[in-house]
């Protein structure tokens, strides 16, 4: 844009002068590292390789208890061998391409930009992808329960209702002989801008003791609230009405209203394997191709049919 000339000046006209500068510093996405392996088990991932392989996991067996009288006949529990597979069946990939000339004369390396945004949106699908899986395999949250369902949302516009939806979750996986440690609580920022205003001040630093909130993995806080890691995500949106953003599941067409989940790190698998990432040279023009596959598979190993149920799901409305 030119700078702008007095009336009656003709000196330089054409204002050919003056340059165009280009900054070599590039205006880059925000980049967060993936939820869903921070919150699944990942112990099968060095078994897979390629799209369509499986793994079989060996479920642990039920054994049942009788009672016993001296001198009593003990009779023995035939064990079950449930298996349950997990197949490496879903992949995302991104390809795009820079023409030579556009490489030679650019400021910036566009392979080298744009292989780290292809990589950012592969773990976005990935996140989508798996916490969908789980939210649809998860024990489905009711209102007799408190934890909220579709058209029948728990009300948590207050920083205390926040806090008792995590104790509500924490009950009901009590209740499912589900472990203490490596319970996870995931929902998007909304859930977590009403939590922090809790009369209990649960996040504040002053309690918590942070200088700061750890955002690796997505981790909200370093410190367990109800006995949960708290994980947030975009990929999970707030509901709006008319309106549904890209990686949105849950109740989406009433306003207010988003999902919540919990559980524990063994009760969903993943297994994740970038296949390939390469460069090759477009066969119609002066230009390279860049592109890259993410292979993966994900399974929910105890959810809703399970009698150790490891998954929750949960509505509520932060309506305020």
């Amino acid at each position: 844009m030119s700078v702008g000339r007095a009336a009656g000046y003709d000196n330089l006209v054409n204002d050919a002068f003056l340059p165009s500068i280009f900054s070599q510093k590039v205006l880059k996405f925000f980049r967060r590292a993936s939820v869903a392996e921070a919150i699944t088990n990942t112990d099968y991932s060095g078994e897979i390789e390629n799209f369509g392989d499986t793994v079989k996991i060996i479920k642990e067996p039920t054994v049942t208890v009788s009672s016993y009288t001296r001198g009593a006949v003990v009779n023995t529990q035939d064990l079950t061998d449930t298996e349950i597979t997990l197949t490496v069946d879903q992949g995302n990939y991104f390809a795009f391409k820079v023409d030579d000339i556009e490489e030679r004369q650019s400021h910036v390396n566009w392979e080298s930009l744009a292989t780290s945004s292809g990589a950012f949106s592969l773990k976005k699908a990935f996140d989508y992808n798996v916490l969908k899986e789980i939210n649809d395999s998860a024990v489905q949250g009711t209102a007799t329960t408190d934890t909220g369902a579709a058209g029948a949302a728990i009300s948590c516009d207050t920083g205390n209702e926040c806090a008792n939806l995590l104790a509500r979750f924490a009950q009901q996986l009590d209740a499912n002989d589900v472990p203490q440690e490596n319970r996870w609580f995931v929902a998007n920022s909304g859930f977590y801008e009403i939590l922090k205003q809790a009369d209990a001040k649960l996040m504040d630093a002053s309690v918590t003791g942070e200088d700061m909130s750890a955002l690796m993995n997505g981790a909200v806080t370093a410190r367990k609230i109800h006995g949960f890691t708290l994980y947030q995500t975009n990929v999970i949106q707030t509901g709006s009405t008319g309106s549904a953003a890209a990686f949105t599941f849950g109740p989406s067409a009433t306003s207010g209203e988003t999902t919540v989940l919990g559980g524990h790190i063994s009760a969903v698998c993943t297994a994740s394997h970038i296949a390939k990432t390469e460069v090759i040279r477009d066969p119609d023009s002066f230009a390279d191709i860049v592109r890259g596959l993410h292979v993966f598979g994900r399974k929910v190993l105890r959810g809703s049919g399970d009698g150790y149920k490891g998954v929750l799901q949960g509505v509520v409305d932060l309506n305020t």
